[in-house]
Parts: structure tokens; C-alpha cells; sequence
């Protein structure tokens, strides 16, 4: 858990402005635009043996570089695309996830035009809403995957699309709300309701 000079108890991100602003406005907050799930998933993808810090300050230079995630334009980079951007020092210059951008681009577009939203497509394997992760005081008490993300992970790659591990896939599910996993004391923590076990009470 960390504070920051405001005193406001934090998961993590206290100490460091980006960081702060993005735990308090946007991790776990629910998103269900098409394409800002697929800059979600890019960029998680692009995370992938790197920290999370080390993304979100380089986030603006990655929207200029692949033409602010539009699935559309990225879905047609060629070899002149990934020659640019592999000389692209403002962004992750790692070939491989490179590709898989422009791969899982024309992926996206197949489930757009198969099922219409990507966005149902994936908040089905949360029922359509966001669930509460465990009572956690440690990150060491979080998943870094779970029988959704595995399930998310698994029919992603059978549609085309890389880097999209169930670890990947679970970070994902943090990022954009399909998960809470805020911590007890967060200020942004969500109290979890007693579940019934055998006709007693169970935390």
C-alpha cells in the first residue's frame, strides 16, 4: 500500500504523478469502447517482460506511432510500417509485438465483423460485469491469471491474435474494469459482500 503527499491511500502508483493519475482514474474503471479495448490489449501485450511504468510513459508516443490505435489504418501496415516503427525510439522497438499489433488489428476487425462488438465479445467471460477480486492486503494475495483469463486468453489466439497470454489477458481484465482488484485500504477498494457457504456466512 503508498501514500502520496495528499495522503490518499493507494494500491501503488503514490510517489509518481503518471502513475498516481492513472491508479485513481483509470485502472479498473470499466471500459466497453471497441477500439480503446484494442489499444488496452496492444499495449498490455507490448508490457509483456517490461514494467507497466515503462508503457504509460511512453503511451502518447505509442497513439502517434500506430495512428492513435485505429484498428482500421493499423490493420494495413506493411514492411514499410514496421521499418518505421522499429526505428521508432519513442515506442517499444520489439519486432515480434510490433507485428502482433497489426496482426491483432485484422484479428479485431474479423470479430467486429463476425459478432459486431468487440466489447460483448469480451466482457462475456465476466457475464457482462465486473467482478470483485479476492480481499487482498498484497499483491502477492492477487492472481496474475484466473479460469476467465485463461478462457479470454484461449479464444483470442483461436481468432488470430498474439501476445495475448492468460497473464497478459489478466492485466488486461485489471486495466478496463472486467476486474477490481483495488486493495483493502485503497481508497478506491470496493468492500466485498459475505457469500453464503453451506447456510452460514463465509468472508
Amino acid at each position: 500500500m503508498t501514500d502520496s503527499d495528499d495522503k490518499v491511500r493507494r494500491c501503488w502508483g503514490g510517489g509518481d504523478p503518471l502513475m498516481t493519475t492513472y491508479h485513481d482514474l483509470e485502472w479498473g474503471v470499466p471500459v466497453r469502447d471497441d477500439a480503446l479495448l484494442y489499444q488496452h490489449l496492444v499495449l498490455d501485450g507490448f508490457q509483456a517482460g517490461l514494467s507497466w511504468r515503462t508503457i504509460l510513459y511512453k503511451r502518447e508516443n505509442f497513439r502517434r506511432a500506430f495512428d492513435g490505435f485505429d484498428p482500421e489504418r493499423i490493420a494495413v501496415y506493411g514492411k514499410r510500417d514496421v521499418t518505421r516503427l522499429m526505428r521508432d525510439a519513442g515506442i517499444v522497438r520489439n519486432r515480434q509485438k510490433i507485428q502482433a499489433a497489426i496482426d491483432n488489428a485484422r484479428a479485431y476487425l474479423s470479430v467486429i465483423e463476425r459478432d459486431g462488438s468487440f466489447s460483448d465479445f469480451l466482457w462475456s467471460f465476466t457475464g457482462g460485469r465486473t467482478k470483485l477480486g479476492k480481499a487482498a492486503r498484497r499483491w502477492q494475495d492477487i492472481p496474475t491469471h484466473t479460469a476467465e483469463s485463461d478462457a479470454m486468453a484461449k479464444a483470442l489466439q483461436a481468432h488470430g491474435f498474439r501476445f495475448v497470454g492468460a497473464t497478459i489477458c489478466y492485466a488486461f481484465m485489471q486495466a478496463v474494469g472486467m476486474v477490481d482488484d483495488h486493495m483493502v485500504g485503497c481508497f478506491r477498494y470496493q468492500r466485498r459482500r459475505p457469500r453464503r457457504i453451506s447456510g452460514r456466512m463465509a468472508a
